[in-house]
């Protein structure tokens, strides 16, 4: 005679009514230990593949950080070129150009800043390097990404306007005249301009680049309020394009031109891009470079080191107090 479950469960409950009641126990205990445990599982893997896409190393996480920042650097701020070359001017002018290479700086800065310190500058980081804000081993990453994202954002860029880039002068890249396109990309000078004074001009607006650059960042004088610096970086790159802009575009930035222009040489533009303006290819690489040298020296020893400490103000303070009491008696 076959006997069903629930009579067994009956006549256990009807021979040990504390067995029947320990066994329920157990049957919600165990349940509730694997519900508890599928939820474990299920809350370690995700987090496992969260932990996946997280990077561990600081130094990785920094050259990400540059080469996004100076990628969007180059697609907005030469954006802003291309669209008022291949406009002829209708789409946008000097003051688009000088506007948008600004607050495209600032998005960059913004973008990476928390990150890496927000560089996007070859010529900012050796500078930082040099003058101790930053460790020398980091440098030869910092701008190889740099100019990674450089080239990649006029790649980016190049494909964004390659249409219109193929309509406007025929089909024909040209470096130089009237229907040049080159210019879109990297900078070039105006013909009546020697070399000593293409040069002279990426030394000193580098120069004035980094040395407000060190001021925004000086504790103790008028800091820029913390998050308000890409802003301020911003300001800054507009006031130098506006008042030292006229000569070669006002570069700054080896990263900003070199990658570029290496670009157009290979897309179609050919080497006539590093031949034109009797080879300046390489003042806006290494004037740079030396103008953010001379920038951040004079900050440090003109303004920077002079500043007294606070515990030397307030012996200063105490004296002058005394000194005072004593004159009133």
């Amino acid at each position: 005679m076959k006997t069903s479950p629930d009579e067994v469960l009956s006549h256990i409950e009807s021979l040990s009514p504390c067995l029947y009641s320990q066994r329920i126990l157990s049957t919600i205990s165990m349940n509730l230990i694997c519900g508890y445990k599928n939820q474990e599982m299920d809350r370690k893997l995700g987090k496992t593949f969260k932990e996946k896409l997280i990077l561990k190393n600081v130094l990785v996480k920094e050259m990400i950080a540059e080469f996004l920042g100076t990628f969007m650097l180059i697609v907005l701020g030469c954006g802003s070129v291309a669209q008022a070359v291949l406009s002829r001017g209708v789409a946008g002018g000097i003051v688009t150009i000088n506007v948008g290479f600004a607050v495209a700086v600032a998005m960059a800065v913004y973008v990476s800043g928390g990150v890496s310190g927000g560089h996007i500058n070859p010529a900012v980081t050796f500078a930082m390097c040099l003058y101790g804000r930053m460790k020398w081993y980091k440098f030869p990453f910092y701008i190889g990404a740099q100019f990674l994202g450089a080239f990649i954002g006029a790649a980016t860029l190049f494909g964004i306007y390659y249409d219109a880039i193929r309509c406007f002068a025929e089909g024909k890249l040209l470096v130089t005249g009237e229907n040049a396109t080159a210019q879109i990309f990297a900078t070039y000078p105006v013909k009546y301009l020697t070399v000593a004074n293409e040069f002279a001009d990426q030394v000193v607006s580098s120069s004035f680049l980094l040395l407000v650059v060190f001021a925004i960042f000086d504790e103790k004088n008028w800091r820029v309020p913390k998050g308000l610096e890409p802003v301020v970086i911003g300001l800054l790159i507009l006031v130098l394009s506006c008042s030292l802009g006229m000569n070669t575009g006002c570069a700054m930035n080896p990263a900003r031109d070199l990658s570029p222009r290496l670009f157009t040489a290979l897309a179609g533009w050919g080497f006539e891009v590093f031949t034109a303006g009797s080879h300046f290819w390489w003042i806006p690489v290494v004037g740079p470079f030396l103008g953010g040298a001379i920038g951040g020296f004079i900050y440090i020893y003109g303004i920077e080191i002079h500043h007294a400490d606070p515990e030397t103000e307030d012996k200063m303070e105490q004296v002058e107090e005394k000194h005072e009491l004593s004159v009133i008696m």
